[in-house]
């Protein structure tokens, strides 16, 4: 009975360590404002400030069906002469409660976050419905510099075109 019960308790203590944090929680509510930052004002509605203030300098992103764009102005000028001068308008919308939190610490100390979901891209033109073009997987890693945080690498992946 004892190697079984000290299995279990060291299983629940190890998944305690890496479990997400509880979307009622600050880190949850900061990340999620800190992803309609990136998406809801910077990709939606073209605002490349976003992009500058939230992204690190040696930021990668790593895309399933694009390739790697290695560098933040790259990443930058993708957007701004690619996303911002299309025939239509993109809109990014998150799925409902696929947001997941992860913190990772290194002695006890934050200082950053593996974020995960799942989001759903629109094309948007004035004279018809929005019309939904893919849905894909997301994974984020954000670090804490000087009490802001700032997006290091980016993965985009699982995208099925609809």
């Amino acid at each position: 009975m004892k190697p079984t019960l000290l299995l279990l308790l060291l299983f629940l203590f190890t998944f305690s360590l890496f479990s997400q944090v509880a979307p009622s929680s600050a880190l949850f509510r900061t990340l999620k404002a800190q992803d309609s930052l990136l998406f809801e004002v910077g990709f939606n509605n073209c605002d490349i400030t976003q992009f500058e203030n939230l992204v690190k300098e040696d930021f990668e992103f790593y895309h399933d069906k694009s390739g790697i764009t290695a560098t933040k102005a790259d990443f930058i000028a993708g957007i701004r002469d690619g996303l911002c001068k299309m025939n239509y308008k993109a809109r990014r919308e998150l799925v409902e409660n696929s947001l997941e939190v992860y913190p990772m610490e290194n002695k006890g100390v934050l200082y950053g976050v593996i974020q995960t979901g799942s989001h759903r891209f629109y094309e948007v033109k004035d004279v018809k419905p929005d019309q939904l073009t893919s849905v894909a997987k997301f994974t984020h890693v954000w670090l804490l510099e000087n009490g802001s945080w700032k997006l290091s690498r980016g993965l985009s992946y699982d995208h099925k075109v609809k």
